[in-house]
């Protein structure tokens, strides 16, 4: 069972507490069972288990609760309570100082992910405008430095390594003074691993720490291995101060959740988990929007992080255009453009409050980039003229030539161009009618300025362009129109 099996399954317990006619002492214990079979099966530790139990029986006692209060709502709400602490050490984690050198030492078993998770790191501050750089102190495992400088070399980060050099600690000194004294602010650091716990690797973790006094010493855990991950996330730490745990390998594994608990009882917070193979599908770890993400509640917090980092309030032309209803075929390439940026649809899906991120099957999220990537091509055999024409469909209607054109230019059928004229149109349309409603911009931030008595005509706009599955799958009108509100709220004087 893999988490989002957990998490469907306690889901599921709680939205029972609806059927409920009554909600006494027997339907939570009835509740309860549910939820602590499902963490069980997940292979969180047992004694966190019970305590979790405790904790919520500790927290609703019916005898003491005033009449009136709603009872399904305060057993949710403390359900959801217990499994963020379930997961949260209460320690503060770590965070880079901008300007200076902040040096990040990887450690952890080998096989656990630790020279892509290093790469993934680097690439990850690198997007957020840190001057990043890796060092491979790694020389126990043939290739590792080859495989480091393939990781590096594809994501455009400077490395350093050696092939003749042997002794690991004297890597890491000089690749640390090197980009040190090259003003870089991020420096990673990847050390051995071995296959299992030996005193060789810790004799070398200590030595390469001394050396390089890191700021941050990260552990690397492998999620697969279930409850295993306590005593060995122990061992680490009793050998090194480990400040921070990345997880890995927690897309697809049953045993995540004995990962997960592994962390909290070692008091080492989770900084990020790995969500996949590709160098961006790693996610910063925030208890509540994990949890939340996880019962299928969305996380409209990261969702706007990823569209901050897009940095859309900045575009003034679209913005201008939005509020006078146009929108060309470049605006609609520039906007694909940055959902190819926001990362994996599946992240980004399962943000949205209604959606499990299992929302799109990992074939069906394949599919969809791909479908993306195509209609990205046809674009990218227009001209100017079309891409930038305010009615870039009539244009292609008046004159058929164009499309035929298109379509070979982009080694794509007739068909496949019309439909992608046939979406625009779409697309355009709602821009259109969203320029028409008066009032909605009520000055230059589309996102802090839009006027809420509009929403209600701009939510049936975009129902009438969206899948139906899509729409029922959020709960219908009810559902969209909850989700504009949070966004609403999120993007409003009030929201980050």
């Amino acid at each position: 069972m893999v988490l989002a099996d957990l998490g469907r399954k306690i889901n599921s317990a709680l939205r029972s507490l609806s059927n409920a006619v009554v909600i006494n002492e027997e339907v939570l214990q009835e509740l309860l069972k549910e939820i602590c079979k499902a963490l069980l099966e997940a292979d969180v530790n047992i004694k966190l288990v019970k305590r979790l139990r405790e904790n919520i029986k500790k927290c609703i006692d019916f005898d003491e609760m005033a009449t009136g209060l709603n009872k399904r709502r305060i057993i949710q709400s403390t359900v959801f309570n217990e499994l963020c602490k379930l997961l949260d050490p209460g320690v503060p984690a770590w965070q880079p100082s901008k300007g200076k050198p902040n040096v990040i030492m990887f450690v952890g078993l080998q096989g656990s992910g630790k020279t892509t998770t290093c790469t993934k790191l680097a690439y990850y501050y690198q997007k957020k405008g840190w001057k990043t750089s890796l060092v491979c102190a790694d020389t126990f495992r043939a290739g590792a430095f080859d495989q480091l400088k393939q990781n590096a070399t594809k994501a455009r980060i400077p490395f350093y390594g050696s092939y003749t050099e042997m002794d690991p600690v004297v890597i890491a000194q000089d690749g640390v003074q090197k980009f040190k004294s090259d003003n870089f602010e991020i420096i990673i650091v990847d050390t051995s691993g071995r296959h299992k716990q030996e005193e060789s690797l810790f004799e070398e973790m200590l030595q390469v720490s001394n050396a390089v006094d890191p700021d941050n010493i990260i552990y690397v855990m492998d999620a697969s291995i279930g409850q295993a991950c306590e005593s060995q996330a122990q061992a680490f730490k009793s050998k090194v101060d480990i400040a921070s745990v990345i997880v890995t390998k927690l897309d697809g594994h049953a045993k995540g959740g004995g990962a997960l608990s592994a962390v909290a009882a070692t008091c080492s917070p989770i900084i990020f988990i790995g969500t996949g193979e590709h160098i961006d599908d790693l996610e910063q770890f925030k208890t509540k929007p994990f949890v939340s993400k996880l019962l299928g509640m969305g996380d409209i917090e990261g969702l706007m992080d990823k569209v901050t980092e897009l940095k859309l309030d900045e575009n003034e032309g679209l913005i201008d255009k939005l509020k006078h209803g146009q929108f060309t075929l470049r605006d609609m390439y520039e906007q694909f453009q940055n959902i190819m940026k926001m990362g994996p649809f599946n992240q980004i899906i399962g943000m949205i409050p209604g959606f499990g991120s299992d929302f799109l099957s990992k074939g069906n999220e394949r599919e969809s980039m791909s479908r993306l990537k195509k209609l990205m091509t046809i674009m990218d055999s227009m001209s100017d003229q079309e891409l930038d024409n305010p009615n870039g469909a009539k244009l292609f209607t008046k004159q058929p030539s164009r499309t035929a054109r298109v379509a070979r230019g982009s080694g794509t059928s007739v068909r496949e161009v019309q439909e992608l004229l046939t979406q625009y149109q779409k697309f355009a349309q709602m821009v259109k009618k969203m320029g028409g409603i008066k009032g909605l911009f009520k000055g230059g931030d589309m996102g802090k300025n839009v006027n809420p008595a509009q929403m209600a005509k701009l939510n049936q706009q975009v129902a009438k362009v969206m899948d139906p599955r899509v729409l029922q799958q959020m709960g219908g009108m009810g559902g969209l129109q909850s989700l504009m509100k949070q966004f609403q709220q999120q993007m409003g004087p009030g929201g980050r």
